[in-house]
C-alpha cells in the first residue's frame, strides 16, 4: 500500500524545482516595488502629514523650510528674518498679512527684539548676554499679551491662521514662540434691528465674540457669570462660548450643552443657525425650539433664568437653551412696562398667532362647507361678491397667499427702499387687480392681509415663519374636512407640541405640565413684586430671584 503511493508522490527534485518557480517571482515583484518607491516618492500631501507630526530641531533654515511645506504657496503669508540686537543670533518673525495687527508687530516685537535689545534704556542692553534665551525675551523684551509656546508644525500653522505671529529662534529649543497679535475687524454694537423696541436697552451684539463676551461681562458684573470656550468646525475652527450664571443653571443641563456641542463634527461653522439645526432634540419639528437673538437683555434675562446661552465667534446671533414656545411670543417690552399694558400686548400676541395660522383655514370651511353658521345677511353678501370667481375657496387663498408669500420674500432681498416700497405698493397693486379681475373675493384680500399682518406681530422670526408653514397645512385640512379638519388639525398640533422637548424642558410648559407658579410670567405678565422665583421647570440651583 505504501509503496503504490509513494509511486505516485512527486520526487525531492520536482519539488524543489517548483519551490523555485513560485519564489522567484515573488522576489522579483518586491523588488520592482521597493524601485518604483524610490522613483515615484510619497506626495505632497503624505509628506506634509508626516512632516506635520515631526517636532522642531531649533536650527531656524530647517524649521523654517518645514513651516513652508506645510502652508505651500501662499502668498499671504510673511516672514520677517532679522538678528537679534547687536548679536548675530538670527531669529524669524511669522505672521499671515490681513488678520495680524501690523502695528503691534511693528512696534511692540520687532522694535523690541531689533532695537530695543540694542539701545535699551538704563543700560538694559549691556546686561544682554549672547545667545539670547526665549526665557529672557518673554520676561524682558516681548510687551505682549498673549504668549505660550509649541512644538508642533501643525500648532503652529493653526495658530497663524488665527492671526498669531510665530517667532523662532536659531540656535535655541525646539519650541516655537505664539505671541497673541490678532487683529480683531468689528463693527460697534448697536441696536439690533430685527428686534426693534419702543422702550427699552439699544445694546446688541455684533460679530466679535470677544465683543460679546465683554458685553456680558459688563452686565452682570457682580453676577457669578461662567463663561466656557470651546473650539468648533473641523477645517475651519471658530471660537465657541457657553454662559451661564454658576450658582443659577442646572448642572446637568449645562453638560448637555457641552456635550451636544462637542459632538459636532462639520469643516465650518458659519452661524449659530448650524448650531441651532445639529443640537436641537426635533429635526424634523417646523417649530425652532432654540431661540435665537440678537438683544443683550433678552440675553441676560435667559441667563438669569437658568438657561445656559451660546455664543460664537462670527455671527451676532446668540442662541438660549431651554426654549418653550410662550418665550416666542414674548418680548423684553413687556417687562419695561407697566403689568397691565404688558399683559394685553401679550394676550394680543396669542390671538394674533392664532389668526396668522388659522385665519385662511378657517374662510375655506366656512366658504365651502359651513355656510349655515355664517349669519344670513353677511352670507348674502360674501354669495354676492363671489358671484363671479372662477375658482374654489382653496385656490382662491393658495393664489393670494403664494404671491403674498413672494413679495414677502423679494422684500426681504432687495435694498432696504426698494424692497418697503415693492412689498407696499406691490401688495395693493396686485389685490386691488385681481379682484378687478375676478379672480378672488375682496373678502378674500381682507383675510390675507389680516393674517399677513398679524403675522408681523411676531417678535420671533423663526417662530413667524414656522405658523406660516402650519398655516398652508390648515387650509389643506380645511379644504377636505372642513371645520372638522381644523379642529383635527389644532388637536394634532396640541399633541406635537405636547411630545416636543428642548434639552429636557417641555416644549408648551408651564401649559403642560401645569404648573400655577410659573403661569405668573405665561400668558399673563404679573406684577414685578409677585415674580420672586425663577421657573420651576428650570430646576435652578437657587430658585429664589434677588431683589
Amino acid at each position: 500500500m505504501w509503496n503504490i503511493i509513494a509511486s505516485h508522490l512527486p520526487s525531492w527534485e520536482v519539488l524543489f524545482q517548483a519551490l523555485i518557480v513560485v519564489a522567484v517571482p515573488y522576489l522579483l515583484s518586491r523588488m520592482m516595488s521597493k524601485t518604483q518607491y524610490a522613483d515615484h516618492p510619497p506626495s505632497k500631501e503624505e509628506s506634509m502629514e508626516v512632516t506635520s507630526q515631526r517636532d522642531f530641531t531649533g536650527k531656524l533654515n530647517h524649521d523654517l523650510e518645514q513651516v513652508k511645506n506645510e502652508f505651500g504657496q501662499q502668498a499671504d503669508i510673511n516672514i520677517r528674518s532679522f538678528c537679534l540686537g547687536h548679536s548675530t543670533q538670527q531669529a524669524a518673525l511669522l505672521f499671515v498679512n490681513g488678520i495680524s495687527d501690523r502695528e503691534l508687530i511693528d512696534q511692540h516685537i520687532l522694535k523690541s527684539l531689533m532695537c530695543d535689545l540694542a539701545y535699551g534704556d538704563n543700560h538694559q542692553a549691556e546686561n544682554v548676554t549672547y545667545p539670547i534665551t526665549k526665557q529672557y525675551l518673554k520676561d524682558h523684551v516681548l510687551a505682549v499679551g498673549v504668549i505660550k509656546e509649541v512644538d508642533r508644525v501643525a500648532d503652529v500653522k493653526t495658530e497663524l491662521l488665527r492671526g498669531h505671529a510665530a517667532l523662532m529662534l536659531d540656535n535655541s529649543t525646539s519650541k516655537v514662540i505664539i505671541l497673541g497679535t490678532r487683529k480683531e475687524i468689528t463693527r460697534s454694537a448697536g441696536e439690533p434691528s430685527s428686534e426693534i423696541l419702543v422702550r427699552g436697552p439699544r445694546m446688541g451684539f455684533n460679530e466679535s465674540i470677544c465683543d460679546n463676551t465683554t458685553l456680558l461681562r459688563q452686565h452682570g458684573e457682580k453676577a457669578d457669570l461662567t463663561i466656557v470656550q470651546i473650539r468648533v468646525g473641523e477645517r475651519v475652527e471658530k471660537e465657541l462660548a457657553i454662559a451661564y450664571i454658576k450658582d443659577v443653571a442646572d448642572e446637568d443641563l449645562v453638560q448637555e450643552v457641552r456635550n451636544r456641542i462637542e459632538n459636532i463634527t462639520l469643516d465650518d461653522i458659519q452661524d449659530t443657525g448650524y448650531i441651532e439645526q445639529l443640537i436641537e432634540d426635533n429635526f424634523l419639528s417646523p417649530f425652532p425650539q432654540i431661540q435665537s437673538t440678537e438683544r443683550l437683555d433678552r440675553v441676560v434675562s435667559a441667563l438669569m433664568e437658568g438657561r445656559v446661552a451660546i455664543l460664537l465667534d462670527g455671527t451676532p446671533f446668540v442662541l438660549t437653551v431651554p426654549t418653550t414656545f410662550n418665550m416666542l411670543l414674548q418680548s423684553p417690552e413687556d417687562y419695561y412696562e407697566r403689568w397691565i399694558p404688558g399683559t394685553l400686548v401679550r394676550i394680543l400676541r396669542y390671538f394674533a398667532a392664532f389668526v396668522s395660522t388659522f385665519g385662511p383655514s378657517l374662510y375655506i370651511s366656512f366658504i365651502s362647507f359651513h355656510q349655515g353658521l355664517i349669519p344670513t345677511k353677511l352670507a348674502l353678501s360674501i354669495a354676492d361678491t363671489r358671484s363671479g370667481v372662477p375658482f374654489p375657496s382653496l385656490i382662491e387663498v393658495l393664489i393670494m397667499e403664494v404671491a403674498l408669500e413672494i413679495l414677502r420674500e423679494a422684500g426681504l432681498r432687495l435694498p432696504k427702499p426698494i424692497g418697503q416700497t415693492i412689498g407696499i405698493v406691490g401688495g395693493l397693486v396686485i389685490g386691488e387687480a385681481a379682484v378687478q379681475a375676478g379672480i378672488v373675493s375682496p373678502l378674500m384680500v381682507i383675510v390675507v392681509a389680516v393674517t399677513a399682518i398679524s403675522s408681523f406681530a411676531i417678535p420671533q422670526y423663526n417662530a413667524g415663519i414656522a405658523l406660516r408653514i402650519l398655516r398652508f397645512i390648515a387650509m389643506f385640512f380645511a379644504a377636505i374636512f372642513g371645520l372638522y379638519g381644523v379642529v383635527l388639525f389644532f388637536l394634532l398640533l396640541c399633541s406635537h407640541m405636547a411630545k416636543l422637548n428642548s434639552f429636557g424642558v417641555p416644549y408648551i410648559s408651564p401649559a403642560v405640565p401645569y404648573r400655577l407658579q410659573d403661569w405668573k410670567d405665561f400668558i399673563v405678565r404679573a406684577p414685578l413684586k409677585l415674580m420672586k422665583r425663577r421657573p420651576k421647570m428650570m430646576k435652578t440651583n437657587n430658585p429664589i430671584r434677588k431683589e
